[in-house]
């Protein structure tokens, strides 16, 4: 952990407070893996990380508190995912590959991230704002890469100029988006995972280039 940590009346944590905290958010998260969101009380994260319901209260002011903090330090990473679009060809057998790597980089956070977006996806769904720019935060990262790559074409002859870049790039990324949420889901549609990516990264491709990928 970098930077200085505060407790919630402003104190600078030294070491050990740091190292308390850190271990506190890594109960709440893993405890987000197997519980409901709703159900998890500050006296069992403080519990399974062998501390106090006090002690929880001099780092995060309620639960909803220590989630954002999670949830923030995630968007950071997911800021990362605009490097899959970033600067890549959209041309050809390169062009289906960047398709390729964008899905599966995207399906993977998700996955990785599972517990937390599920609950960002919440929050933002209720309205709450603090959820809301967290999810934002992270689509928004690949919406405008793929923005600016499809603009990019466009300017080059290699695209329709006829279509909006944004409306086309926030629908692929709303696709990418649902379909990351649905991924425990498709089994009972038939699909199976190996399919998921190829199919995806069709449709990305052909959103973006308005071409079918090369064989």
């Amino acid at each position: 952990m970098t930077g200085q940590v505060r407790t919630v009346d402003g104190r600078v944590a030294g070491r050990r407070g740091q190292a308390t905290r850190q271990k506190l958010l890594d109960c709440l998260r893993e405890m987000l893996a197997t519980s409901p969101y709703r159900d998890v009380k500050v006296i069992d994260v403080a519990r399974m990380a062998g501390t106090s319901p006090a002690t929880f209260y001099q780092y995060f002011p309620d639960v909803e508190g220590a989630v954002l903090e999670i949830a923030d330090e995630m968007a950071k990473d997911g800021a990362g995912l605009k490097d899959l679009v970033a600067d890549k060809s959209w041309v050809g057998k390169a062009g289906y590959q960047t398709a390729e790597e964008l899905v599966d980089g995207f399906l993977s956070f998700w996955r990785d991230n599972e517990a937390i977006l599920r609950v960002v996806t919440l929050g933002a769904a209720e309205g709450d704002k603090r959820f809301f720019k967290i999810r934002m935060k992270i689509l928004n990262a690949v919406t405008n890469s793929l923005t600016d790559s499809l603009k990019a074409m466009q300017a080059s002859g290699k695209a329709d100029k006829s279509v909006s870049a944004p409306a086309v790039a926030g629908s692929l990324v709303a696709m990418l988006a649902a379909v990351a949420e649905h991924q425990k889901g498709f089994d009972s549609w038939g699909v199976k995972a190996k399919e998921l990516t190829p199919n995806l990264a069709l449709l990305v491709y052909l959103g973006m280039t308005g071409k079918k990928p090369p064989k």
